[in-house]
């Protein structure tokens, strides 16, 4: 049986009137001169704040010649730096990624209590300025905080060295990750999952089987995302670092130590370097969304 507002609407679509679906397309769709001056603000406003900034990066870090800004990149305090960025990038990425598989799976799939202050806590990265966290790393572990003396005793050293620049980056980076497997594993619910084990499959084995081949593009995304936050991190590092030359600077304190020492050519060069790799993680992220679109499409038209 259709109700009063089914059979009004096939009645207005079999005389001949404009059906409310094709007037609702009718409304949302604006005239060509609208969506050619919405576009063009839109492009001219990424120009201007986007490609034009990044063209000035390049554009003077090969201002004195590509023999300068090689030499910038080959330079050893450079070369120590580039180095830790990817030592830090490398140990922090997993750490998150098994946190956020984790999280994930166990706000999805389980119900307890605590669940909502867990999802709270995940997002308060977000919500904490990068200063602050390394704040909060310098009163636990520096020399005066609270776990300091206890360290110098037995000569660990976590602020003001490698540890300390790696928990900063993981803190700051920890979202990202679980905050894009959580929406996915909760649209798609838990009835596969059920399915494995009523079959005689265990936990790791739905996990492998079940779970991660659904959620494996979402899962590259956050990875992606995670991994241009850990190497383009400032606030939080420049606190816990020190700013020792060759040893606890990362690629961003490394290009504010050369501006400031009005080394702009260098400077400019190893930010390139740093604008490359951004822009090498935005490719990464559009090939991973394309991934995921042309397969969506491709079980829609098998279904």
């Amino acid at each position: 049986m259709r109700t009063r507002r089914e059979k009004t609407m096939a009645g207005a679509c079999a005389t001949g009137r404009v059906c409310p679906s094709q007037a609702s397309r009718r409304a949302i769709t604006d005239p060509a001169p609208v969506r050619w001056l919405l576009t063009g603000v839109a492009l001219l406003f990424v120009a201007l704040v986007l490609f034009l900034p990044l063209l000035l990066i390049f554009v003077s870090a090969l201002q004195r010649g590509i023999g300068v800004a090689l030499a910038a990149f080959t330079d050893p305090d450079a070369v120590a730096a580039i180095r830790l960025t990817l030592l830090t990038a490398a140990i922090a990425v997993p750490l998150n990624v098994a946190f956020g598989l984790a999280a994930a799976w166990a706000v999805t799939k389980f119900t307890f209590r605590g669940k909502q202050l867990l999802i709270t806590l995940i997002d308060l990265p977000f919500a904490v300025s990068p200063v602050i966290a390394g704040l909060i790393f310098m009163i636990l572990f520096g020399a005066r905080g609270i776990l300091g003396p206890w360290l110098m005793e037995r000569n660990i050293r976590i602020v003001f060295a490698v540890p300390g620049i790696v928990l900063a980056t993981v803190f700051v980076t920890l979202p990202f990750v679980a905050r894009e497997l959580i929406p996915l594993m909760q649209a798609q619910g838990t009835d596969e999952e059920e399915c494995a084990v009523t079959l005689g499959a265990g936990g790791w084995q739905t996990f492998r089987r079940v779970t991660l081949p659904n959620i494996t593009w979402g899962l590259l995304y956050g990875v992606v995302l995670c991994n241009a936050r850990a190497m383009g991190e400032f606030g939080a590092v420049s606190v816990v670092s020190g700013h020792i030359r060759g040893v606890t600077n990362t690629l961003p304190l490394h290009i504010e130590i050369l501006y400031n020492d009005y080394q702009f050519a260098a400077s400019f060069a190893v930010a390139s370097l740093l604008a490359l790799l951004a822009m090498a993680t935005l490719v990464a992220k559009a090939a991973v969304e394309w991934n995921q679109r042309r397969r969506l499409s491709a079980a829609a038209v098998k279904e």
